[in-house]
C-alpha cells in the first residue's frame, strides 16, 4: 500500500487556492496544507517545486506584484536572483501550487489540479 501525500502551498485570501483546496477535498484529498506567506519555502524546496512543474522561477513569479519593483527584479534577473526575491517576498509565488505523488501543478484555473490526482 501506498501512501499518497498532497501539498497545496496556499493563501486563505486568494480565492482560486480556497477553490483548489475544496476541489481537492471533493476528490477525497486532505492534502497538507502550507500558508507559504508564514512558512516560506527554503530555496531547495523552491527548486524541487519548480523542477516538478518543468517551470523556470520566472515562470512562477507574480511580476504583477509590487515586491516585484520592491525585490529590484526585471526581465534579465537571473534564476538565483529570482529565487532569492520568492524567499524575501513570497507574495511573488505563484498560487496555489498542488503537489501531489512526485508531479505538481498550478491550480489556475483551479481544474488543473486534477490532472495530477
Amino acid at each position: 500500500m501506498t501512501t499518497e501525500k498532497t501539498t497545496i502551498y496556499f493563501n486563505p485570501k486568494c480565492s482560486k487556492c480556497n477553490i483548489s483546496l475544496e476541489l481537492l477535498k471533493e476528490n477525497g484529498k486532505d492534502p497538507e496544507i502550507v500558508k507559504y506567506l508564514e512558512t516560506v519555502p527554503s530555496k531547495d524546496e523552491l527548486k524541487n517545486i519548480l523542477s516538478l512543474l518543468g517551470l523556470s522561477a520566472d515562470q512562477l513569479l507574480r511580476k504583477r506584484e509590487n515586491a516585484y519593483t520592491e525585490a529590484g527584479l526585471s526581465e534579465d534577473s537571473s534564476e538565483e536572483e529570482v529565487l532569492n526575491a520568492m524567499i524575501n517576498y513570497p507574495i511573488l509565488i505563484e498560487r496555489p501550487i498542488v503537489v501531489h505523488n512526485g508531479k505538481a501543478v498550478i491550480g489556475r484555473p483551479p481544474e488543473n489540479i486534477l490532472e495530477i490526482l
